[in-house]
């Protein structure tokens, strides 16, 4: 019997030297068989050689899971978030947040599988990911348990995890290459953190950004391109149909070649504290102004304002993370009912950072009639009635004012 009862355990596995510290730490602490599950989110770098590392570390080969999960990942979280415009603090498109309910998901549904009795994952306990991870592991089973080696082990520093890793064997030769900030990417998006960037007065590095060309360096002409946009969703990119991670795939190079997508924000974290990142989304945020195109001719006009109330509320849930919640599912409901009439496509031009909307049509759902808002002569709108209109939404004021109440 191994420790707290835990005989195995499911571990989120990158196959770099925290988590591989983890499995490690978990094997000589609980006394327990560990099972590996490696996600192919996009993220840019090989997923196998993940598999090699954790048989270099003693686990079972039917013990190890690695699953390419781009297209999950997108079709059934990217775009239902994007059919909201979800944004946190008016600047965050997510990509970290969004990508946390899915790994937890495969966690659970691997642990009911193999019998396991715990899941695990590498977060901080000053982070986001931590209640992200477990708050969707608990939902999907409640009597999972979690493992958080961060908030339970003493290796609280650089110096402790290398000396950790030298002891047991396991690698520590940094890759070619790699970024020496703290990085989550996905087909998404890719986030930076930590060193210059925990001055918030400090500007990010050139070399930092991984993804996107500088909006300096961007093609001096502009690129135009088209989406057609199917019940709220793109699904063709200039006539081609594409699938869900397909299209944010292509979308994603497009905004790199033309510098769109880099964000430097200071965001409030669940836990409590300011934390400052950076991020590169440039397919999201192409996908963003191309949706609210769209919307923007064929929603209702009560519609789309209660859509961008309830948006904030949307959002918090995702970031904090309670994808799995039935609030975030209601919210879903209404959101996805909006969408049904969003067909249509929209021009875009991509040019040094910017995405430009320059025209946006729909052939079965648009509320654009020409007719009546017209500046020329029309035949369907009688301006008189909007007299009427004026003084019984005036109504309120008109009297207050004769009952001698200041309105001003």
């Amino acid at each position: 019997m191994g420790k707290n009862g835990i005989n195995k355990v499911v571990l989120a596995y990158s196959g770099g030297l925290d988590t591989s510290i983890i499995l490690k730490w978990l094997q000589d602490e609980y006394k327990c068989e560990v099972v590996t599950f490696t996600a192919d989110l996009g993220q840019g770098e090989e997923v196998e050689p993940a598999r090699e590392k954790a048989l270099k570390l003693g686990i079972k080969p039917e013990n190890i899971f690695i699953r390419d999960i781009r297209e999950e990942f997108v079709r059934d979280y990217v775009f239902p978030m994007f059919r909201a415009n979800a944004i946190y603090e008016g600047e965050y498109l997510l990509g970290t947040s969004i990508a946390r309910p899915l790994i937890a998901k495969h966690l659970v549904e691997i642990a009911n599988a193999t019998g396991a009795d715990a899941v695990s994952h590498g977060a901080t306990g000053k982070g986001n990911d931590q209640v992200r991870f477990e708050i969707g592991a608990y939902a999907l089973n409640p009597n999972i348990k979690v493992i958080a080696p961060w908030r339970e082990w003493e290796l609280n520093s650089r110096e402790k995890l290398m000396a950790y890793a030298a002891k047991h064997g396991i690698e520590i030769a940094a890759k070619k290459g790699k970024s020496p900030y703290s990085m989550d990417a996905n087909l998404l998006h890719i986030s930076y953190e930590g060193l210059v960037l925990e001055d918030p007065n400090c500007a990010p590095q050139e070399e930092m950004w991984r993804w996107s060309t500088s909006p300096k360096d961007a093609p001096n002409d502009g690129e135009v391109i088209e989406i057609e946009f199917a019940s709220g969703d793109p699904v063709a990119l200039n006539g081609v149909p594409l699938k869900a991670h397909e299209m944010l795939d292509s979308l994603n190079k497009l905004g790199a070649k033309h510098g769109i997508g880099r964000l430097d924000m200071v965001e409030n974290r669940y836990v409590g504290m300011k934390s400052r990142g950076c991020y590169e989304t440039p397919g999201g945020t192409i996908l963003l102004k191309a949706h609210r195109a769209v919307e923007s001719i064929t929603l209702d006009r009560e519609a789309a304002h209660l859509k961008d109330e309830l948006m904030p509320r949307f959002a918090k849930l995702i970031y904090n993370g309670y994808w799995f919640s039935p609030e975030r599912r209601m919210l879903q409901a209404a959101i996805d009912e909006s969408q049904k009439n969003v067909n249509g496509t929209v021009r875009l031009e991509l040019y040094k950072g910017n995405v430009i909307v320059i025209g946006r049509d729909s052939k079965t759902d648009n509320l654009f009639n020409t007719a009546y808002c017209t500046f020329e002569e029309d035949a369907v709108y009688d301006q008189k009635d909007a007299n009427g209109f004026i003084k019984l939404n005036a109504l309120r004021f008109i009297i207050a004012g004769k009952n001698g109440r200041k309105n001003g």
